[in-house]
């Protein structure tokens, strides 16, 4: 069977604009350039109810309400991606595994994943079923309902064809899960930034900023942060963001002292987000995880200095002195080291940005959509052949 010149892409995911992270900020960026390219695309994702937005995207947008009850949500994503399952070439799952891979088993077309953490582990956080580093968890036993939870995630991802992931580090893991490594492929985040990005207020002290942005989740570590801010009065810190431990962090800046020194800008979009970093100094990411940080790729392409934790993917985008500064997840002494560096040295501030924004500039969209293009052809072409 001939490989078709064009390809009817369908792609799954849980979030989507004008939801905020990683997938929001990637997906778009993708299905524009391979609609661009003569591919038909339509995504599939969470929204606040059942719509179908054909005008906003050059590609077709279906949302599936996500105030439904659990049980019926499921089913009716099932049923969606049946149905739409049937006019599809591939499968491009970046969320909603579990329906994505469920509903596949009817249909029976070539599935691609874009794996970009452990959603096992996140959960079992979240949840507090553990408390333990992404690696250890990844290698102890645990309960059975955890012990579940693993290995459902290890069979969803099985069932791909290929799996991309953005990192080195995380391919490892991948591999860990039982999934051959010749249906790996990584290819690393890009980051876009607009010319011009929205005027924002940051309503601080005039002092040398620093950007945190994120979920805010215990593996992302910003309680160290605004430890060390308490301990160099010449910072600021602008955190962007929301998560389950807003409250505690709020609570822990006042008995810190420092609350009018730290401005909880909340959940942005992504153009205001980025306009906030600019409007700051420096930016440090204190996560004891990653699959690798697009918002570091971001920070480095807006010219900001990055400190951040040696963790995950990580060190595969900063380079320590070049780049920006590495220090060891835990290490508070050295990221408040690191901190009070660049808050006593514009000019080194200076050196590390641009450093960064040289950097940035060898991760390509062009190339990404190149490599993410062939991948869905390949997983086309091997299907066909088997």
């Amino acid at each position: 069977m001939s490989q078709p010149s064009s390809l009817r892409v369908l792609c799954v995911t849980g979030i989507f604009p004008p939801d905020i992270g990683g997938p929001a900020v990637y997906l778009p960026q993708v299905c524009e350039a391979l609609s661009a390219r003569g591919h038909r695309v339509t995504v599939v994702t969470l929204g606040q109810r059942l719509t179908c937005d054909p005008h906003r995207h050059p590609f077709r947008v279906i949302r599936l309400s996500r105030g439904m009850l659990r049980p019926r949500r499921w089913w009716r994503t099932i049923a969606t991606l049946v149905r739409l399952g049937q006019e599809a070439d591939v499968f491009f799952v970046h969320g909603l595994a579990l329906e994505a891979v469920l509903a596949n088993a009817v249909v029976n077309r070539p599935l691609v994943h874009k794996v970009v953490g452990d959603l096992a582990w996140e959960r079992a956080r979240t949840l507090g079923w553990v408390d333990e580093s992404f690696e250890d968890f990844q290698e102890r036993r645990h309960s059975p309902r955890v012990e579940a939870l693993k290995a459902l995630r290890a069979w969803w991802t099985r069932r791909a064809v290929r799996v991309i992931v953005p990192s080195a580090f995380l391919s490892r893991w991948v591999v860990h899960w039982g999934v051959p490594k010749e249906r790996l492929v990584v290819i690393h985040n890009v980051a876009h930034v607009p010319v011009v990005l929205p005027a924002v207020e940051v309503p601080l002290p005039r002092s040398t900023r620093i950007a945190v942005v994120g979920r805010l989740v215990p593996w992302k570590h910003v309680d160290g942060v605004l430890r060390v801010v308490a301990q160099v009065e010449e910072a600021s810190l602008v955190i962007v963001g929301d998560g389950p431990e807003r409250g505690v962090l709020g609570d822990l800046a006042a008995s810190l002292g420092i609350g009018d020194r730290v401005y909880f800008a909340g959940p942005r979009s992504h153009a205001e987000t980025l306009a906030l970093m600019a409007a700051c100094d420096l930016f440090v990411l204190n996560s004891s995880y990653e699959g690798l940080p697009h918002v570091v790729l971001e920070a480095m392409c807006i010219g900001r200095p990055v400190i951040a934790t040696a963790a995950g993917g990580t060190p595969e985008l900063v380079r320590h002195e070049e780049n920006g500064l590495l220090v060891a997840s835990g290490d508070s002494g050295s990221l408040k080291d690191a901190i009070a560096r660049l808050v006593a040295s514009p000019t080194e501030r200076r050196r590390l940005g641009e450093g960064g924004r040289r950097a940035a500039s060898w991760f390509s969209l062009p190339m990404l959509i190149d490599r993410t293009e062939r991948v869905l052809y390949d997983a086309v072409s091997e299907r066909a052949r088997r």
